[in-house]
């Protein structure tokens, strides 16, 4: 059975620090899912269909190219790259006006920033959308990011994760990875991180391996250092 706690008693890992935390973007670290589901209900509006919000929430943590098909699949007659760009434009519009933050997420990029621990954001969202989490954080925040158009194969397939690793030169095996999404989680676990997934607008379901949590504001690098070590946290419980 998994810890249904967060006190770290599984296995005792004192100052043991992963080599990177290796971050999903949306859902994670800002809560930009309100931002999709009403860019996405928007344009397939135009096209003449309808959106739901529930469609919506099928769609998170894909790569948006694959989302693409299914807006296709409800009437909007662009094509693939149009969609994914079409999206990404008014997404980053939305996140120009204000960055909506995950509770705990800007606290512990700060502390392991403090501490000298490698960081990588890992999104399927586009460079251009990226870049004004970017401009939001203080320089040097992440060492390395690997956006969803700047690689061939999106989450779920492990790519991300490590192509990520080898930008950081560190095996991928000696990383903690934090994500929400079903999608994002499979590709981390595959990628062979040590896996934590926060609960977000989606429900994240058990899995071996897979540590989860309620929120960022209950990890600290202890708790990520745990984890890398074997430890299994899950605050979750049979909620999801």
């Amino acid at each position: 059975m998994q810890d249904a706690t967060l006190a770290p008693t599984l296995i005792d890992a004192p100052g043991l620090v992963p080599e990177a935390v290796l971050w999903d973007m949306d859902g994670t670290i800002i809560d930009t899912e309100p931002y999709w589901l009403a860019s996405e209900a928007a344009l397939v509006a135009e096209h003449g269909g309808t959106w739901s919000d529930a469609q919506g929430l099928e769609l998170v943590g894909m790569n948006l190219l694959d989302s693409a098909v299914v807006l296709q699949e409800h009437g909007v007659a662009l094509s693939r790259e149009e969609i994914a760009d079409d999206l990404t434009r008014r997404v980053a519009a939305l996140l120009a006006a204000e960055v909506p933050w995950r509770p705990g997420a800007a606290e512990l990029l700060a502390d392991l920033r403090e501490r000298g621990v490698p960081c990588a954001l890992v999104t399927m969202s586009y460079r251009e959308m990226v870049d004004h989490l970017i401009e939001a954080l203080p320089a040097g925040t992440f060492d390395v990011v690997v956006t969803g158009d700047e690689v061939e194969r999106g989450k779920p397939d492990p790519e991300p994760y490590l192509r990520a690793a080898e930008l950081l030169g560190v095996d991928v095996a000696r990383c903690v990875a934090i994500e929400d999404s079903r999608p994002g989680v499979a590709s981390a676990l595959a990628s062979g991180a040590a896996t934590i997934a926060v609960r977000g607008h989606v429900p994240v379901v058990q899995h071996p391996g897979l540590s989860r949590i309620r929120s960022l504001e209950t990890l600290d690098v202890g708790l990520l250092g745990h984890v890398l070590a074997g430890g299994i946290v899950d605050d979750l419980g049979d909620d999801e």
